[in-house]
């Protein structure tokens, strides 16, 4: 635990990255294997990641974000799309997969997909999507802490332009929303932020044992 701790403070939101590194692939299978592994509510994972390889689409996103380097310099750009609607059909691919893995019949899944449907089905359209959106984040939040344990930098991005980036990756006519964007790959020695003592709340003030 030690070692999770100090690979936690080492890391933080990096502004520039060294362009001459790269993060292997092995390296970038881990990353996502373990984001992929994250909870969500009732694990239906209602969101895609998308890894964004080419370079001239990195190109176009970079003035959607603001002109911010990382899109660009960063070895990897990944960015969480949540999706911004949904029917049953999301929580019956969830028990198909669940008895396809457990080797569980269908049937006896049904009293709890019911459930779901019935609880997801109050949901209006713009409350579907900001639930699917804090799935997402989750998820971003198991992928910093899996990429700092490795020590691969990255840098959490909500400057960007939504609409532009939806427009771009073509998400909006398959019911999918940039919720939040995260780059990867190794810290400049030019960026100055690394030398920066973290600051956060103390843990007196944080929490609350009740």
């Amino acid at each position: 635990m030690n070692t999770y701790i100090n690979n936690l403070n080492w890391r933080y939101a990096t502004k520039k990255f060294d362009t001459s590194k790269k993060i292997s692939n092995e390296e970038l299978d881990n990353i996502l294997e373990a984001t992929a592994l994250s909870a969500s509510s009732y694990g239906l994972q209602p969101y895609k990641i998308l890894v964004i390889d080419n370079p001239e689409i990195r190109e176009k996103l970079k003035p959607a974000a603001w002109g911010q380097s990382q899109i660009t310099d960063a070895s990897h750009l990944l960015i969480f799309a949540n999706q911004t609607t949904f029917g049953d059909e999301l929580v019956d691919d969830y028990l198909t997969n669940v008895s396809e893995t457990r080797a569980i019949p269908a049937e006896g899944l049904k009293g709890y997909g019911d459930f779901m449907k019935s609880k997801l089905a109050t949901l209006t359209d713009t409350q579907k999507s900001v639930w699917t959106a804090k799935q997402a984040y989750i998820a971003l939040g198991n992928l910093l802490s899996a990429a700092a344990d490795l020590k691969i930098d990255t840098c959490p991005m909500e400057g960007f332009d939504p609409k532009q980036f939806n427009e771009i990756l073509g998400l909006n006519d398959k019911e999918l929303n940039a919720a939040v964007v995260v780059t990867l790959g190794h810290r400049s020695d030019e960026d100055e932020t690394q030398h920066y003592k973290k600051v956060r709340k103390s843990k007196e003030n944080l929490i609350t044992h009740i």
